[in-house]
């Protein structure tokens, strides 16, 4: 079993920065890749940024140049540092994590990020 608990939202005014962290429970070897998706107010899910396994990044264009992820193995975290946060950052920010024997994928509670203007 593997559970995640995302951490680190609150309340930022635009232009400052906040770093959300993934705690990870449970067996990492059955997680593959990593991410953080976000959901908007009356808005779709969206991606935001994945880890793989190896450790290759990718990012949702909005984001990209704004933010980072990362991962600590050995403290079985991982981390969104969030810069130049903008208004049209403020979400619930879920962690994601792939199943590494392929059943579904792993998710968090969730995290609110308010970016004030």
């Amino acid at each position: 079993q593997v559970q995640l608990v995302e951490s680190g939202g609150g309340l930022v005014q635009a232009g400052g920065s906040l770093r959300l962290s993934c705690a990870v429970s449970g067996s990492i070897f059955s997680v593959s890749g990593m991410g953080w998706y976000r959901q908007a107010p009356g808005k779709q899910r969206q991606l935001v940024a994945t880890i793989s396994f190896g450790g290759n990044t990718k990012y949702a264009d909005s984001v990209k140049g704004r933010f980072t992820i990362s991962r600590d193995n050995a403290k079985k975290t991982v981390l969104l540092q969030m810069n130049s946060l903008k208004p049209e950052d403020t979400a619930v920010y879920y962690c994601n994590a792939e199943n590494a024997l392929g059943g579904n994928d792993y998710w968090g509670q969730g995290t609110r990020v308010t970016v004030s203007s």
